[in-house]
Formats: structure tokens, sequence, C-alpha cells
């Protein structure tokens, strides 16, 4: 199943610039059979509270909103180009809401969301999809889970018996569990143990966070798997997977009126559950850069690199938030960005380099860097090149003609984006799940097209500093020098 990475780090298949900053990737393996989700979505930034089943609110952007008196939110956006519908469902739970012993669990009960419930057998709930002309899957991002469904839209009633069977139903199995956990684990091997990029990155976000929960993986802790007991994925379900816990978001051919009917026809007697507010898990003021060398057997070097950043979520007045990811597009906004045009075309120090913000974490984040130089230079000088690029910003303010150029990319893509069902779902339920609230995709565009260049000076200063800044270098390391060094050379 796919797992939702943090996102402008070219290794590490994720979530450029946007989830703004994360792709949507991976695979649902399921038993023998893997298949691929063919989905890159890239998410601009995207409350209004309902009492009851209330009156219907139709806002500017067309999103109907209800609230059942159960807490099940539920959003809806009208788009009849074509006869289709997407069906998402988000839960206010992911790989941030875990702690030290149990990593991996909110991607493991994923997993076995497909395997059963009281009513289906294992595996019955993706054969009632396809029969029904439908595709679906699920992914695990750090800040939520979510499942979802694309059909021909007469079919959506389908789609909502289904996700409510399993949102109160689920049957556990122990030899499903066995199955599905081994699945997972030769995922994380694939992905991160058998790439080194991939477990570079996993050892920069340890070593960058200390005590928010962005320092575990998504995917878990190897250890953490195999300690994972059936009981485990048990308490996980009962405690987070409820109405009030969640946010149904259904976009295409449909009509509000017969989706909420639909809704509380199938989830309104689905009791919600009781739990404790999630506790904030704030990370420690960072006092000094951090630094780290990681060997790894790989051909070429490495560069990850990241300044501690706050997000949506983290402050009253959004400006800064908005001024940095304008100063991400300068950085690395496509071909005429200056890391692309000075550090690769130019100067030919990096072979490939990249930013990564991303503005509606649920917590505060990292603005990332990473990079691999020429056969000519090497990784500190690497980094030096990319410093130098940052202390322009700080010495500089930008050019008129970047910000034009930047804010004219915002606003191509946020109309092309606007042509999928799929991104509009995505758009509106992740914003309402980590927190921002989907009305904020309404103001994304004014807010970038504000972003003056002495506030891009101005957050350069402010968060880009060396005393935020933690900076891992990945050095090739062939298998005989690796025994050579361990005492084991014949």
């Amino acid at each position: 199943m796919p797992i939702l990475y943090p996102m402008g780090i070219s290794f590490i298949e994720q979530d450029k610039k946007h989830l703004v900053n994360s792709a949507l990737i991976g695979l649902r393996l399921t038993g023998n059979k893997m298949r691929k989700l063919s989905a890159t979505i890239l998410i601009l930034s995207v409350c209004y509270s309902l009492s009851g089943f209330a009156e219907q609110q139709i806002l500017s952007n067309m999103v109907h909103q209800k609230v059942l008196k159960n807490g099940l939110k539920i959003l809806v956006k009208e788009d009849r180009r074509a006869p289709v519908m997407v069906s998402q469902i988000w839960y206010k739970v992911g790989s941030s809401y875990e702690h030290d012993g149990i990593t991996g669990l909110s991607h493991v009960l994923e997993h076995m969301m497909f395997q059963g419930t009281d009513n289906l057998e294992p595996g019955e709930f993706s054969k009632i999809i396809a029969a029904n002309g439908g595709r679906e899957n699920a992914f695990t991002g750090a800040d939520y889970t979510a499942y979802f469904q694309t059909m021909e839209a007469s079919r959506l009633e389908v789609s909502m018996r289904l996700e409510a069977e399993r949102m109160q139903y689920l049957n556990l199995q122990e030899k499903e569990f066995v199955k599905e956990l081994q699945v997972v684990m030769e995922e994380r091997r694939m992905r991160t143990e058998d790439k080194p990029q991939g477990q570079t990155y996993e050892y920069f976000k340890a070593l960058a966070f200390t005590t928010s929960p962005y320092r575990n993986p998504i995917i878990g802790w190897m250890q953490d798997l195999q300690d994972m007991k059936l009981a485990d994925l048990a308490a996980w379900y009962k405690q987070w997977y409820s109405p009030n816990n969640a946010t149904l978001v259904v976009v295409g051919d449909v009509d509000a009126d017969n989706v909420f009917m639909l809704a509380e026809k199938y989830f309104a007697a689905i009791p919600r559950v009781t739990f404790p507010p999630v506790k904030q898990r704030k990370e420690v003021p960072q006092l000094g850069v951090r630094r780290a060398v990681v060997k790894q057997h790989a051909k070429l070097p490495y560069l990850l690199m990241g300044y501690k950043v706050p997000v949506l979520n983290s402050v009253d007045d959004d400006a800064d938030i908005y001024a940095l990811e304008v100063l991400s597009g300068i950085l690395d906004g496509g071909s005429s960005a200056r890391l692309q045009s000075n550090l690769v075309r130019n100067q030919q120090i990096a072979s490939s380099v990249g930013v990564g913000y991303d503005l509606q974490a649920r917590l505060e984040t990292l603005f990332l860097f990473d990079g691999a130089p020429t056969a000519e230079h090497d990784l500190a000088e690497l980094e030096k090149s990319i410093i130098a690029e940052v202390e322009k910003l700080k010495n500089k303010p930008v050019t008129q003609q970047e910000l034009d150029r930047i804010k004219a990319q915002v606003i191509a893509s946020s109309v092309f984006q606007k042509d999928s069902n799929f991104y509009q779902a995505m758009q509106l339920g992740l914003l309402e799940t980590v927190g921002v609230g989907w009305q904020k995709e309404a103001e994304y565009v004014d807010k970038v097209k504000s972003v003056t260049a002495a506030q891009i000076q101005a957050v350069a200063r402010k968060y880009l500093i060396e005393d935020h800044l933690t900076v891992v270098y990945m050095q090739p390391q062939d298998s005989q020098q690796t025994n050579v060094e361990n005492g084991h050379a014949k």
C-alpha cells in the first residue's frame, strides 16, 4: 500500500514542491499480488462547523459540508464534466500519532483494512469494487490514513456501504495479519534497507528531530514491526477508526443532497468514540548545527540538509509560511530556478539538487535540500554552494522577474490541478485532516501573489540559519572496504 512521504527529496519516491510537497507513491502488496497505484498528486495548500445534519452550505468554491450527529464530517464537491466520482475517507491518524515501540501500526492497519470484516471475506472488498468497474487503494502518511475508490458516479452507494462496513466491523485475523506483516517488512526492505538514499533519509530524520514524532519512519522501524502483535492493531483500530475522527470527501458527478442521504443511511448509526486529546509532542528548540556521515553501499555520494521551519498549523500569522513557499520556488521552481541554473548548469557542481517544503504538515517540519555532486566536486563543495545560494537570498532581494515567474507557476498549477477529481478530493481531505481547514485552499493563490521580495529576504534570515540546520553526508562504501574497517579482511 502506498506511503505518503514528505517531499522535495528527489530520491525518496515522494510527496515536488507541494502534498504541496508530497507525491502519492508506492504499492499495495496483497499476498502474492502487487498492484501499482499509478498516481502522482501534487497538492497545493488547500472551519466551518455545522452541528447535526443541518442545512447544506454552498460556498463560492461549491464545497458542500455536513456533520452527522456522530461527528462524521462530509465534504462534497460537484463536478459534472464526466460521469465519474471519487470517494475518499480520511482518518486523523498516521505515523506521527505513534510512539517508540509501536511505529508502523498505522500502515500495517491500513493493509489489514482490506483483509476482511464480519461480513466480507479477506480480499472481498477489492473484488466488489472491481466488479463494479472501480479502482480502490489506500495510503498512509505521517498525519493521516486515507482510503479511496474511483467509480462510475451511479456506484457511489457501493463505496459508502463498504467503507461503513470496515469502519465498524473489521475482522482482524491472525492468519491475515501474519501474511500482511511479512508484506510490510518486505516493503521496508525494498524501499529503505535496500536503497542507500532511502536509508540515509531515514537516518537524517532521526538526527534532525529529537522529540517530534516526525523522527520515526511512516513504515515503522523493523524491530517494531517484528514485535507487533494482532492485539496492538485491534487497540489502534478501536482508538482511532471512528466517525468523529474521520472526514468523508466525495468529488465528481454527484448530487450533494444524495451524498448526504447515503452518508446518513450507512454511517449515522456508527457510534462515536471518546479518546483523549492528541498531545502536541512539539520539537524542542535546536541549539546548534547537527552533522553526521552515513556510509552506504552506493555508487554516488549524496547530500541531505534541512532547516527547522514553521507550518500553517504552528503560526497565527501565516505570512511567513507563504513567503517560505515562494522562497522554495525561487530556489527550485523549474529549470530556470536558481539551484538548477547556478549549481547544475553554470557551475556544474551538482548533478542533481532539489528543495522541499510541506507547509501543510500537522507539526513543524523541515525546509529540505538534497543533491548529488558531479564527479569533479565533493559533498562539502555542494553543501557550501547551497548555503551560498541561501546567503544570496538573505543579502539581496529577489527580482520582480523571479517573483512574477513563480507566481505564474502557482496560478497555472492551481488551474490545471482542478481537472482531477482525485486531486480536488485530496486537497479537501488533507487540509481538513491535518487541522488547517479545507477552506484554506481558496486562499492559496492570493496569499502567494501577495508575497513580497522583502518578506522572502526576511524569512531566509529568520529561519534558514545554522543553529536550525541538520546536514548528513552519504558516502559510498564498497563491500571490501567495509569488511576491512570491521576487521574482517581476508
